[in-house]
Parts: C-alpha cells; structure tokens; sequence
C-alpha cells in the first residue's frame, strides 16, 4: 500500500504512474483550501467513478491568480496536498501552477473528468479533450451548506 505522502506526484512521476494503471482512471481538480465535507463527497463520487482517482491541486500563486480573495490560499499548497493524499477516495495529487488543468489533463488523459455540478459542461476545462479521446464527464451534485467560501465568511461573521 502506498503511503498518503508517496501519493503526491511530480507531473513526470503521475504520468508515469498513470501509464501503469490497469482500470479507468479519474480526474478532478480544485483548490481545497479548506478541506470539509462537501469536498470529501466530491472525491469519493469522484473515486466511484474508476479504478483511481488523480486530483490536480492548484498551487499557492494560482490561487492568488484566481482572485480567492486576499487571504486565499488559507492553506499552503503543500499541507493542502498531504490532506488529499491522506484521504481513502484519493489515489495520486499533482500541483499545477497554471490557471487552469488543461495541460494537466492533456498530459494524464483521464478517461473520466469530474468537477462539480455547479459547473456547466461548457464551463469544464479539458471536457472536450476527455471526449475526443473517448472518454466521459460526470458533473458531482453538490453538498448544500459546504463551500470554502461560504465557511469563511461564517468565520468572519462570527468573528
């Protein structure tokens, strides 16, 4: 069994891992700031989905990027991704800098990408790809009362 730290991968290391793996093989991404349980919902909707899960991290100065907020990321991108790689659902966590995983996704080609229902199929990165290479995109209803966004500003609220 692989220890959670032996889960986060450079991408040379995930590709080479992903080029091993006998099932399909499922990805999603985000920047799980602060990790809670409408995250966990996600990933293991997402697991269900193949044989293993590949979860593309945002770096620290892609999150700033992205416009979070001031205070975003709360986590750095190395203790966000040894939280993910602890979890069962989660099978390999690679970072990317960019502002969005297609590379990433055309560097792994998953055979199922999986991002939340709050996102349109035609606001999925790399959904095209994916099906271009016969593979399929599954949008995860959501968990009400869970977003990062939504436990901070609680937080602050009660502050």
């Amino acid at each position: 069994m692989t220890t959670s730290a032996g889960k986060f991968r450079s991408l040379s290391q995930a590709i080479t891992w992903r080029a091993a793996q006998g099932g399909p093989v499922v990805f999603t991404n985000g920047v799980f700031d602060l990790l809670h349980a409408g995250h966990v919902e996600l990933l293991e909707a997402a697991r269900a989905e193949g044989q293993a899960l590949i979860v593309g991290l945002n770096t620290d100065a892609s999150v700033r990027r992205l416009g979070k907020g001031p205070d975003r990321p709360i986590s750095p991108e190395n203790a966000r991704a040894r939280l993910l790689a602890g979890l069962a659902a989660v099978d390999c966590v690679v970072l990317f800098e960019e502002e969005t995983p297609l590379q990433l996704i055309q560097a792994l080609t998953p055979d199922v990408l999986v991002k939340g229902a709050d996102y349109s199929r035609d606001r999925i990165v790399g959904a095209d790809w994916i099906e271009s290479h016969g593979g399929r995109v599954v949008r995860v209803p959501l968990v009400a009362g869970f977003s990062t966004t939504a436990l901070l500003e609680r937080f602050r609220a009660s502050s």
